[in-house]
């Protein structure tokens, strides 16, 4: 006889956010003098060579990509939080926006500067590359749209060009090695890694 499971006790809640567990990416964009603009995000989603990006609709990057429409994806390992952190009460908007100062943030015009990153030129696009992160992604934006529901956010479209690799996570000549890649997570507005792998799904390259 089949025993009956003790399912949890479950609670209706209404959380502030729901950055319930997304990679965190370092989305670097050109500036309107050719310099390279860092902004933490943690809204993203890969389908393919596509990846949506989530933006605030105030914020620099946003500017930046609706004026020049390149873009690099620096995808940090959790090695690199505090680093990633440094650049979180910072802005490259100024004046900064009534509603950011409430928030605590301050401008700041030179991120690399004020995070320790090293830039690297890119191939494609016009925005550097972070060297430290082990995943760096050239891309272009495709569309931009602003939800009616949320006017305050920006949903980007991009398409990749290009993908640059540390060596050392990449297994054979095209594959990153997923027992040696973890992404920076952020989930709840704290910073993890990956813990121990459980399984392979069905369709991965062995």
């Amino acid at each position: 006889m089949k025993q009956d499971l003790k399912l949890p006790a479950m609670k209706t809640v209404k959380p502030k956010i729901l950055y319930y567990g997304t990679p965190v990416i370092l989305l670097n964009t050109s500036n309107e003098d050719g310099t390279t603009n860092i902004t933490p995000i943690s809204s993203s989603w890969a389908l393919g060579y596509t990846v949506v990006l989530g933006l605030g609709a105030g914020g620099k990057a946003l500017e930046n990509l609706m004026r020049h429409g390149e873009c690099v994806l620096n995808l940090p390992d959790p090695s690199l939080w505090e680093q990633v952190e440094r650049l979180a009460p910072y802005t490259g908007k100024d004046p900064v926006p009534p509603f950011k100062q409430s928030m605590g943030y301050s401008y700041q015009k030179d991120k690399f500067e004020i995070s320790g990153f090293t830039p690297a030129a890119s191939v494609n696009v016009k925005p550097s590359r972070i060297l430290e992160c082990p995943l760096q992604l050239e891309a272009v934006v495709k569309h931009i749209r602003m939800p009616e529901h949320a006017p305050e956010f920006a949903v980007i479209e991009t398409e990749v060009l290009q993908v640059h690799a540390h060596e050392g996570i990449v297994l054979g000549e095209h594959h990153i090695d997923p027992a040696k890649w973890s992404p920076l997570l952020y989930n709840f507005r704290h910073y993890f890694g990956l813990g121990q792998a459980l399984g392979t799904n069905f369709r991965a390259e062995r």
